[in-house]
This record gives C-alpha cells, sequence and structure tokens, in this order.
C-alpha cells in the first residue's frame, strides 16, 4: 500500500508526559503559594483600584541560565526595594516565534546547537522556572506551543499570546484554560480589533484538543479565563501608546463590556525596535498615569544584564555572557536606573 502520511516526517521522538516531568521536578509547596499570591495581585492590578505599577521586565528570552540566574538575582533586589509602588514580574521567556526561521527559544533548542533536545528544554524550563520564583520573583511567559503549558504553567505567573498569535483559535482556546492573568497583544499590523476579540473568546468557555497530564490526546473542556487583557505593541504603521492611541483601546474595550486594563510594551513597533528608545516609552506612558490616566496599568521593558543583541547561530563558546540573542535589550544599569525614576514618578499616586 502506498504511504500516504508522515511522508515528511523524520523522526518523532517520545517526551515525558506532563505528570512524569512535575513527579521529577516538582514545586513546594512555598513555591505554589507563591504562584497563588502573585496571580492575585496581579488580577487586583488588572481589575481593582489597586495602584501599583505592572512592570514586566527582563530578557527577551533565555538562553543563557547563568546569565539568567544572575539578573533574577538582581532583579529581586530590586523588587522588593520598590514593591510599595511597583509589582516586578521577570520575563522568563522560553518560546520564540520566528517570521521565517531561526532559533525557536531554550524549550525547543536547548543546546544551541540545532539537535531540538526538547525533553531536556522542558525540564530546563521548569527548573529556571523554580529558581526564579525562589527568589520572590513572579514569572512572566510567552504560550507559544500549545502544549508546552501542561509541563510548566502551574509555575507561570503572568502570561502572553503574542501578535503572531492572537488571531489563532487554537490559541485562544488555549488561553481560556490557562490559570493566569494573561495578555493579548495587538497583532503585528496595529490592529486592537483581533486582541480585544481574542480577550473575548478567551473569556468563554471553550472545548478543543489538548493532551491531559498523562499525555493522551484529550478533549479539553474550559470555563473561560476571566483575567485577560490588552498588550499594545505598536504595529506596522507605528507605535500606539499615545494618548489617542489609549483612548482608542479605552473605548473599544468599554464597546467590548471589557476591563479597561491595558499594559503597553515599550519595546517592538512601540520603540521602532530600537531597545534604547524603551525608556522614553515608559515615561511618556507615565506622563499619561501622572495626568491622571486609571487604564494604563503597566508595562513591558526588554532587558539583560548587557545592552544590545547578539548575532545568532554561532559558535556557544563565542557566544557574549548576558547578551540577548534575539531582541536588543536595554542594559542592567539602565534598567536599575529606570525603575527607580518609575518609582519615584509613582509617589504622587499614593499620597
Amino acid at each position: 500500500m502506498q504511504k500516504t502520511s508522515d511522508i515528511n516526517v523524520v523522526e518523532t521522538r517520545t517526551l515525558p508526559s506532563p505528570a512524569e516531568l512535575l513527579a521529577e521536578l516538582p514545586k513546594t509547596e512555598a513555591q505554589a503559594d507563591f504562584v497563588v499570591r502573585a496571580r492575585r495581585d496581579i488580577h487586583r492590578l488588572i481589575f481593582t483600584d489597586d495602584k501599583r505599577f505592572l512592570l514586566i521586565v527582563g530578557p527577551c528570552s533565555i538562553h543563557d541560565l547563568d546569565s539568567g540566574r544572575e539578573y533574577a538575582r538582581r532583579l529581586s533586589a530590586l523588587a522588593r526595594e520598590v514593591s510599595d509602588r511597583v509589582m516586578i514580574v521577570m520575563r522568563v521567556y522560553f518560546e520564540k516565534p520566528r517570521t521565517t526561521v531561526g532559533w525557536k527559544g531554550l524549550i525547543m533548542d536547548p543546546h544551541l546547537d540545532g539537535s531540538h533536545d526538547i525533553a531536556a528544554g522542558l525540564r530546563l524550563a521548569r527548573t529556571f522556572l523554580r529558581d526564579v520564583i525562589d527568589l520572590g520573583l513572579p514569572t512572566a511567559t510567552e504560550f507559544l506551543d500549545p502544549i508546552t503549558p501542561q509541563y510548566m504553567a502551574d509555575l507561570v505567573c503572568w502570561g502572553a499570546i503574542g501578535a503572531r498569535t492572537t488571531e489563532s483559535q487554537t490559541h485562544r482556546q488555549m488561553a481560556s484554560g490557562l490559570s493566569m492573568p494573561l495578555g493579548f497583544k495587538n497583532g503585528t499590523d496595529g490592529s486592537l480589533q483581533a486582541a480585544v476579540n481574542a480577550i473575548r473568546a478567551a473569556s468563554q468557555p471553550q472545548t478543543f484538543l489538548g493532551i491531559n497530564l498523562g499525555g493522551s490526546a484529550s478533549a479539553v473542556v474550559t470555563r473561560g479565563n476571566p483575567d485577560c487583557h490588552v498588550v499594545l505593541r505598536g504595529g506596522a504603521a507605528g507605535p500606539n501608546y499615545s494618548p489617542a492611541h489609549i483612548a482608542q483601546v479605552e473605548a473599544a474595550l468599554t464597546k467590548a463590556g471589557l476591563a479597561r486594563s491595558v499594559v503597553v510594551d515599550c519595546s517592538h513597533d512601540n520603540s521602532a525596535k530600537k531597545p534604547e528608545l524603551q525608556p522614553d516609552v515608559l515615561r511618556a506612558v507615565l506622563e499619561q498615569v501622572a495626568a491622571g490616566n486609571t487604564s494604563i496599568m503597566g508595562a513591558m521593558i526588554e532587558s539583560n544584564l548587557a545592552a544590545g543583541n547578539q548575532p545568532f547561530p554561532q559558535p556557544k563558546e563565542k557566544l557574549r555572557p548576558g547578551v540577548s540573542i534575539t531582541d536588543g535589550c536595554i542594559d542592567w544599569d539602565t534598567t536599575d536606573a529606570l525603575i527607580r525614576e518609575l518609582h519615584t514618578r509613582l509617589a504622587p499616586r499614593f499620597s
């Protein structure tokens, strides 16, 4: 009989089931309590009059675990200093969408050599999330593959659906079953309606194909995620964080019957893909907050130990520690000063 399936499949590798990995690398009771508290705090920032500012900050992607841990240690100490006005959540991104081809993140290629040892990637990702939580830092990640949440979502405090996948039915369905507050980015073309529609879809009960903790194909039935909001990241036409843009977002959310809660991504098209402009974006956002805007409840910054990024692929031994291999970032000193400035400028909200 002629073969009609798997014609282009070279190999399939069996992975541990989610239950097996969770048993191998379990979360502690203290870690579980921390995740629950962090999610509750983020919910309050989105939906109540909690005046603290949510700042999601960290590397564009995690590829160097030692540098990632050093960044987390520094951020944890700073987060404690500013916690009365700013809630800091660390970007811990393991999956990277690619426009064509390229490195797809720590989970998919943890050894940075094209071997695609996904089992090792899942273990490293879960271990790193536990390490960050143990430092007292809430965790944030983008969910790209619909299967990976079963392996690590229990250790994630805030989630994102990216600009390329906000319109995806698969990701809206997945989001409806996730347990943490979650931001939908506007589309790469700048379209806001896609994100609004995504929030509406993710807030509703859904049934879709997925896997259970045992790794078996399953019909997943959800109750809907009530903690979704918009993340503005600019688009093909340019930035979308101006007062006029924010007013448009507020009107669209009100029309859809959704909470007027917005996070501004200071990177990507909002900074013309120039990482050094991110502080200027945050300052412009803070001017709106100071003027009385109450719908902007947070921002996102791409930051690393060192500034910029470096080309990849290249031999691992030539990679500079603490420098992104995906989007460019601001360095630690700039990040430290910016967060302290943010804390100072928020003082009038608490007087």
